[in-house]
């Protein structure tokens, strides 16, 4: 039990100094280099790639639903972002028809 308690603080600790790290480096009174703040504006997307390729990795075009699913929750999330520009309402738009379609019609 007391190892179980020391292994989720340590985790716990290291996770708090990787998330406050960056704040302490780069004080407001520093400029972060250009690396940083080039990383800064090109993970969010690459992230989003990664996410996308994971997700659908496991669709078989072949059997099945043959995609049509994975394919017009991808649109909507698409569209939605596009009409709202809300990142969390696109997710939850494609997500919530996704799982009606599976559970509904396919």
């Amino acid at each position: 039990m007391t190892h179980d308690i020391l292994l989720i603080a340590v985790m716990a600790l290291v996770t708090a100094a990787i998330r406050f790290l960056p704040f302490v480096l780069f004080s407001s009174s520093r400029k972060p280099p250009e690396m940083v703040e080039r990383l800064t504006r090109l993970l969010p997307a690459a992230v989003m790639g990664m996410l996308i390729v994971y997700c659908l990795r496991n669709t078989s075009l072949l059997t099945g639903s043959h995609g049509v699913p994975e394919a017009a929750a991808c649109a909507a999330v698409v569209a939605s972002y596009i009409w709202k520009r809300n990142t969390l309402l696109s997710i939850l738009t494609g997500t919530v028809l996704y799982m009606a379609l599976l559970q509904l019609v396919f």
